[in-house]
C-alpha cells in the first residue's frame, strides 16, 4: 500500500523567525529536510520534492478576517510589534513568511486533489492556534483551517477529518469549525491544566449539526508510547471509519515527544509512527489515500527532525534504519551548537497503571459525554 507522496519544501521557510531567543525555531524545518534527503528517502522514484508557493490574501481570507490581516500587514512592514499577548512577535516580512507557509499547505491541497500524489507533507505548517482574528501561540495564520475552507470552497469536499497530535490542543481548529458537520476533528494533547492554551477538555464536543464531531482527549503529564496508543487505537480508527471523510489532514507536531522544553509528554517516534501508519491505512481504505500531514510544535532539535523524519518515512511507505548519518550529525552541531542524537528511532515508553488508568479515565468521561 503506496501512493506518490510530495515533500513541500523552501529555504525560504527559515524566514518564519519570530526571533534567536524564540523557542520556536526554524532551523529544525530545515533540518528535517536535511535527515530525509540524508536517509535516501529523496532518492525514491515515488516521492518529490515540490516548492511550495505564496497564499493569495484572498485564499487567507477563508478562515481569517481582513482585519487580522491587515494589521499582519502593517506590523511585517514595520518589522516590530505583538501580535498575540507576547507569544507571537511581529517581524520583518512575517505577511510573507507565513503566507509560504499557508500556500504550502494549499499546493499540498492541490497536489492531493488532483491526483499528483496520494499523500503530501507541509513541515513547516501546523500552525494550529492562530484564530481568524488574531495570531496566537506562535502561530501568525493558522495554514490547516485556511486548508479545510480551501478543500471545501475549491473541491467541494463534504466530509474531512482532521487529527490533531501537538501537545498542545489545536484550538484555532477546533473552535474555528466547533459548530461545521463537515469536519471531525480528533485533539490528542496535554491536559490544558497544565499546559497553553488552557483548553479541549472532554465536554467539549461541539456545538449544534456538529456535536459529537468535535473529540478531545487530554493526556496528563507524563504519559508516554503505552497509554497514548492504547487511547488511539481504541478510539480513532472506528470513529473515522463511520465518519468517511474524503481526505485526511494529520498536525504532527513532535513537541510530546519526551524531553520536548514546553511540554511534558513522554513519547517517542514509536508513537509517530504507528498513528501516521494507522491514519496512512485508513487514508487508503476510505479516501483513495489522500492524506495531508503539517508539521506543528517541537522545541528540542534533537528530536524534531528525528519524529519527522520517521513520520514522513511511513507516509510514504518506507522503512529506515536506525542511523544517523555523520554528515548530518556534524551540520546538526554546526547550525545548533548542540549535541546530535544518536539514534533516528527510540524505545518505546511503557506506563504504569495510573497513568493507564487516568487515561482510560478520560475516554470514559468522553464517552459519557458522547452517549447524553
Amino acid at each position: 500500500m503506496g501512493g506518490r507522496t510530495t515533500l513541500l519544501y523552501s529555504e525560504k521557510f527559515l524566514n518564519y523567525s519570530l526571533g534567536p531567543f524564540h523557542p520556536l525555531r526554524p532551523v529544525r524545518v530545515k533540518l528535517t529536510y536535511d535527515l530525509i534527503q540524508s536517509k535516501g528517502l529523496l532518492n525514491e522514484d515515488t516521492v518529490v520534492v515540490t516548492v511550495p508557493r505564496v497564499a493569495s490574501e484572498e485564499e487567507i481570507l477563508l478562515f481569517h478576517e481582513k482585519e487580522h490581516v491587515r494589521l499582519v500587514q502593517t506590523y511585517s512592514e514595520r518589522g516590530s510589534g505583538l501580535l498575540d499577548g507576547g507569544d507571537t512577535p511581529a517581524f520583518k516580512g512575517c505577511f510573507e513568511a507565513t503566507s509560504l507557509i499557508v500556500g504550502a499547505s494549499l499546493g499540498a491541497c492541490d497536489k492531493i486533489m488532483a491526483g499528483k500524489f496520494a499523500h503530501a507533507f507541509n513541515p513547516s505548517g501546523g500552525l494550529h492556534h492562530a484564530h481568524p482574528e488574531r495570531a496566537s501561540g506562535f502561530c501568525i495564520f493558522n495554514d490547516p483551517a485556511v486548508s479545510v475552507n480551501y478543500l471545501r470552497k475549491k473541491y467541494n469536499v463534504k466530509r474531512l477529518v482532521y487529527l490533531d497530535i501537538d501537545a498542545h490542543h489545536g484550538d484555532g481548529v477546533m473552535y474555528g469549525f466547533y459548530n461545521d458537520p463537515s469536519v471531525l476533528d480528533i485533539d490528542f494533547h496535554e491536559n490544558g491544566k497544565f499546559l497553553f492554551p488552557g483548553t479541549g477538555f472532554p465536554d467539549e464536543i461541539g456545538g449544534t449539526e456538529a456535536k459529537g464531531l468535535k473529540l478531545n482527549i487530554p493526556l496528563p503529564p507524563g504519559t508516554g508510547d503505552e497509554a497514548y496508543l492504547k487511547a488511539f487505537h481504541k478510539l480513532v480508527p472506528d470513529t473515522v471509519r463511520k465518519f468517511r471523510p474524503e481526505i485526511i489532514l494529520v498536525q504532527c507536531g513532535a513537541d510530546g515527544h519526551a524531553d520536548d522544553r514546553l511540554a511534558h509528554l513522554r513519547l517517542t517516534t514509536n508513537t509517530y509512527r504507528e498513528v501516521v501508519s494507522e491514519m496512512h491505512s485508513l487514508a487508503h481504505e476510505l479516501c483513495d489515500g489522500r492524506f495531508l500531514l503539517f508539521g506543528g510544535g517541537g522545541y528540542t532539535l534533537a528530536n524534531v527532525p528525528r519524529v519527522w523524519t520517521v513520520a514522513f518515512a511511513t507516509l510514504a511507505g518506507k522503512k529506515l534504519d536506525n542511523g544517523i548519518p555523520e554528515p548530518w550529525s556534524r551540520r546538526f552541531g554546526e547550525l545548533t551548537g548542540e549535541d546530535p542524537p544518536n539514534n533516528l528511532h527510540d524505545n518505546p515508553t511503557r506506563d504504569d497503571s495510573k497513568t493507564i488508568g487516568e487515561v482510560d479515565n478520560v475516554l470514559e468521561e468522553l464517552a459519557s459525554y458522547l452517549t447524553d
